[in-house]
């Protein structure tokens, strides 16, 4: 393998012609992962309560199109259709639906999940690119993406910044040139750690294509910058700092996961400076409690029997238990 900068070897681990994502990935107990949709469906449930209620608050038109990114398999966005059907069942006949995924075999399965879930009972599309939408409103949400936006590393050493290359899968450092790093390093007080530019041109790009919307994304980081690497690998539900001793790159390559931490306070910079009216920043068990998640805990009781309802509240506390997902995840929910 030919010398490149980190973020391009991301890039290809996850998004080559065999990258990690080019095809369809379990996730869950059998897959390398968990994540808040495999955990419990009141995870799209409250999502889809927020968007009725927004349209019930009138910030949302009844026409809105409802768009995720990076659905996957396409069941949190499927989670999100069924709870709009439970507490507002004729707003499907007005919402439109879709989502923006770039590679073909996962659009077929989730265009194939969505048709088996619900038939022709709702209107979706798929977009390769956001830059392909147009829209006047719209409702985005994104759960863990900016985690598997490609990222360069640097690190200090003897007061100077070096940038991370790797060839034949082993990882080098070197000087570092490049004045957009430096820039962003100084700015943000980073002597090591991920450098994620992707951020700035997603941001732009939403705010080009869509004249109003809110975007809730849920990822796991936080406000401020660790200053260490946060990026690892996942394999079967164990997890390995990607500098760890004796770590195999070349045997996990395109076939593990790979993520970092995401440096939210950045991110809600990128939204700003691209025009954003309002960011807000909270721990994912505020944000699902804010959305009305125990409403529906409450909507569930009433309807089902105990062990049906215990099992699921169970589910639910993991989502939102302090100690855990609830103040791991963080949300970003942006408006424009």
């Amino acid at each position: 393998m030919k010398k490149q900068r980190f973020s391009e070897y991301f890039e290809n681990w996850l998004y080559g012609e065999d990258g990690y994502y080019a095809n369809y990935k379990q996730i869950g107990k059998d897959g390398d992962f968990y994540t808040s949709v495999s955990t419990s469906s009141f995870f799209g449930g409250s999502i889809g309560k927020k968007i009725v209620d927004s349209i019930k608050e009138g910030s949302l038109p009844k026409d809105t199109t409802i768009v995720e990114i990076g659905a996957h398999h396409g069941y949190l966005i499927a989670d999100v259709i069924q709870f709009i059907y439970t507490l507002k069942p004729e707003l499907l006949q007005t919402l439109k639906f879709a989502i923006i995924e770039k590679f073909d075999k996962l659009q077929k399965q989730q265009q194939k999940y969505l048709n088996d879930s619900f038939g022709d009972a709702i209107n979706l599309t798929h977009y390769n690119d956001i830059s392909e939408l147009n829209l006047t409103h719209a409702f985005v949400f994104a759960n863990e993406i900016f985690d598997a936006f490609s990222c360069d590393l640097v690190r200090t050493k003897e007061n100077t910044l070096q940038l991370a290359y790797v060839e034949n899968h082993t990882i080098k450092f070197e000087a570092c040139s490049d004045k957009n790093i430096l820039n962003y390093c100084q700015k943000y007080k980073i002597e090591k750690g991920e450098v994620p530019f992707g951020y700035n041109s997603f941001a732009n790009n939403l705010c080009k294509v869509i004249k109003k919307f809110e975007f809730i994304t849920f990822d796991y980081g936080d406000s401020y910058p660790r200053n260490d690497f946060s990026i690892r690998v996942y394999e079967k539900h164990k997890t390995f700092p990607i500098f760890e001793k004796g770590l195999d790159l070349q045997k996990l390559y395109s076939k593990s996961d790979i993520t970092y931490d995401v440096f939210f306070d950045y991110l809600s910079d990128c939204f700003k400076d691209a025009g954003a009216k309002e960011v807000k920043f909270k721990t994912q068990m505020s944000a699902l409690i804010e959305f009305g998640i125990i409403d529906l805990l409450e909507v569930l009781k009433q309807n089902v029997d105990e062990d049906t309802y215990l099992r699921e509240s169970q589910k639910v506390k993991t989502l939102i238990e302090p100690t855990g997902m609830g103040d791991r995840f963080k949300m970003l929910h942006i408006k424009k």
